[in-house]
């Protein structure tokens, strides 16, 4: 199991450029950025920079989508980073949530990402692609690289992940809802005539580590994850307005935790202290996330590889962003390793 660094681009975007660094000096290998144009500064211009401070570490987005930029734009810019610096980036992909709705528009569709998939991958490696259309090639990219991440939550998506992507990003870190997961990505990669295997299993959820597991210390990470539970209701919701609550197409342990949510303001995702955020219950805020020693992170970490996980992204939003990169190059790394 690898690891890798998630963290907002809020400014300045020194910031999460130092944070980047420190991950890799920790022995993080990845490092990701979200994707929201109206609420944070531009990824890619500060993955540049990220790229320009690290000598390792893979640089990619959790998540971009086929929405708010044209796909040959998303894979030139890829393309270009990838021709500056080595092939050190990843495309993480998924059909939008806060970057389309903030700016007015629905998620994209299903059968739109999939499209956008294949083709922003292969302009991306030099071959030609359609896009709305129109045949096209970047005739200067040589020796590209680009593996393209789906992240999914319901039965189609995953259905399609294991179809397509060269990667499975699955954003909480519950071991039941892992397995339930990974074996659909797999089974339909299977289905498919790809190797199972051969996707990559990435599971990233926030990540807190606390002094010891005292009442105190526990509580205080909660809080400080809780907004997690929230941002990942967002998508429960819109598969249960897909699918119906009791279809069978989604376990109910990820239906029943949402029926207390009331809306949800753009202006607090992704934060510490959000207050569309208070239905999440602390078994939620457990099960979804890391919190506690590093201990507890080690065993639930151990499970999850056991399920086939290959990389941990650690989400970084709340007040201990340092501390927790540290002690996971110093403890939960190095155990894992």
């Amino acid at each position: 199991m690898d690891f890798g660094l998630v963290l907002q681009t809020d400014p300045p975007a020194s910031d999460v450029v130092d944070l980047m660094r420190r991950a890799e000096r920790n022995g993080f290998t990845r490092g990701w950025t979200f994707d929201s144009a109206v609420l944070w500064q531009e990824p890619f211009v500060i993955h540049s920079r990220i790229l320009d401070h690290t000598e390792r570490l893979t640089v990619g987005t959790m998540v971009t989508n086929p929405g708010t930029r044209t796909w040959e734009v998303t894979a030139s810019t890829f393309a270009t980073l990838n021709s500056m610096y080595g092939n050190r980036t990843v495309c993480g992909i998924g059909r939008g949530d806060s970057a389309m709705r903030v700016a007015g528009r629905p998620p994209n569709t299903l059968a739109r990402l999939g499209e956008a998939i294949t083709a922003i991958r292969d302009l991306a490696e030099g071959r030609e692609a359609v896009v709305d259309g129109t045949a096209m090639r970047l005739p200067w990219v040589r020796d590209g690289s680009l593996p393209v991440w789906m992240a999914a939550y319901g039965p189609k998506a995953l259905a399609m992940a294991g179809e397509l992507a060269d990667g499975f990003i699955l954003q909480l870190a519950d071991v039941y809802l892992t397995e339930w997961m990974v074996k659909a990505v797999r089974a339909a990669a299977e289905a498919a005539g790809r190797d199972p295997d051969a996707v990559t299993v990435c599971v990233a959820a926030p990540a807190y580590v606390t002094a010891d597991d005292s009442p105190e210390a526990l509580a205080h990470a909660r809080e400080q994850c809780r907004w997690f539970g929230g941002m990942v209701g967002n998508h429960v919701a819109d598969m249960v307005g897909r699918y119906g609550e009791h279809s069978g197409m989604v376990p109910e342990e990820l239906t029943d935790y949402i029926k207390q949510r009331h809306g949800y303001d753009y202006a607090h995702h992704g934060r510490s202290g959000n207050p569309d955020t208070a239905f999440v219950p602390d078994d939620i805020v457990d099960r979804f996330c890391l919190i506690g020693p590093p201990e507890a992170h080690i065993a639930k970490l151990r499970a999850l590889r056991d399920l086939g996980v290959d990389h941990f992204a650690v989400y970084d939003m709340h007040d201990a962003k340092e501390a927790t990169i540290d002690a996971y190059g110093s403890r939960v790394i190095p155990a894992m390793a």
